[in-house]
């Protein structure tokens, strides 16, 4: 199973949109996936799911963690990075069996050219230490007019969005 993480709490994102593209070309494939947003994340999270807490609410999404074994994150650009809500999902799923040795792409978002290189940047440093299994093929920087749904996806380079589905479906 290959979940597709929309890397953003924000309701309505582009991240969610670009998600759901990502898993229409997948179904279109024949692969079997799903997305996770974290805009669907427990309002409480941080005081109910870390540090060795584990609340009913990300039950559910823990085990959908734990059952996939490639993962897809697509990333927006916050303050030049990437959203913190983010990294408190990371923090908040069990370690290291949620990630380690399995497949991951990551999709970089933003509404500048480069489409959030340097979010993507810091969070390969965390996809090494949780030790997820990528190349850097598997990278994909996609900048839009701000606010443009049509102009993200102009933006698409179908043959590398293509090619990193292929690549990390390769055995």
């Amino acid at each position: 199973m290959t979940t597709i993480i929309s890397g953003t709490n924000r309701e309505g994102s582009n991240s969610l949109k670009l998600a759901k593209y990502y898993y229409s070309q997948l179904a279109n494939k024949g692969f079997d996936s799903e997305i996770i947003s974290l805009a669907d994340l427990p309002g409480d999270l941080i005081s109910s799911d870390l540090y060795g807490k584990r609340s009913e609410a990300f039950q559910g999404i823990q085990e959908k963690i734990s059952a996939s074994s490639k993962f897809i994150f697509v990333i927006p650009e916050y303050n030049g990075s990437f959203p913190g809500v983010l990294k408190t999902f990371i923090d908040a799923c069990s370690f290291p069996e949620s990630f380690f040795g399995k497949k991951a792409a990551l999709v970089g978002l933003s509404s500048g050219k480069y489409g959030n290189i340097r979010g993507i940047d810091h969070f390969t440093g965390i996809c090494h230490y949780i030790k997820n299994n990528f190349n850097y093929s598997n990278k994909k920087m996609i900048g839009f007019s701000a606010g443009s749904w049509a102009g993200l996806f102009m933006c698409l380079d179908h043959t590398h969005t293509n090619e990193c589905i292929r690549n990390i479906f390769k055995q």
